[in-house]
């Protein structure tokens, strides 16, 4: 990672977006990253669409702007791929686009990983909180944070029963896009 690196999460409300960047951008810092995250939401109520960011550097970043260029894309709700122009707009020069979906392509968009996120959570939490499987599938697509540094963000931040459950995701989407990279 010799420049900062872009990450943007589309997401609906109440599924982890702001969440997971935090986590993303805490994992980041363990491995001795530079890093930031905040949302982009107002007063939506729960399923409305929802952004959140994450930068990653080697060095201070001093950008405090939304991501419109992102380097990384993460889709945990694959319907709002609908209104593609939204979700897309900026993307073009994307390395990687992470979509949560059985399918395991998406016509249209380049650099994609399909990831069954909302599988993997309910099989292993019991819930359909997708956030964490989502960032161990981005870590082993993108190499940027060690599953490490995840496992250790997510202890941090739940309980120990919830984080346990949270960890048992992460490793199972990591392994699955480690599999099917």
């Amino acid at each position: 990672m010799n420049q900062t690196t872009q990450i943007r999460i589309h997401g609906r409300g109440g599924q982890g977006s702001v969440t997971a960047a935090e986590l993303l951008a805490v994992a980041a810092f363990y491995d001795g990253n530079y890093s930031q995250a905040f949302p982009n939401f107002g007063v939506e109520r729960r399923g409305a669409p929802v952004e959140a960011f994450t930068r990653l550097s080697k060095k201070a970043i001093r950008l405090r702007e939304q991501v419109q260029n992102p380097d990384y894309l993460i889709i945990q709700d694959p319907t709002l791929l609908n209104n593609p122009d939204a979700i897309l707009k900026g993307s073009e020069k994307a390395v990687g686009v992470l979509i949560n979906t059985e399918k395991s392509t998406w016509p249209g968009i380049k650099n994609v990983m399909t990831v069954p996120a909302t599988k993997i959570a309910l099989d292993e939490i019991g819930k359909p909180f997708i956030n964490t499987a989502l960032l161990g599938a981005f870590a082993a697509m993108s190499g940027l944070v060690t599953i490490k540094s995840l496992k250790r963000a997510i202890g941090e931040r739940f309980p120990s029963g919830v984080a346990e459950k949270n960890v048992a995701a992460l490793e199972r989407a990591y392994n699955f896009v480690k599999e099917n990279k």
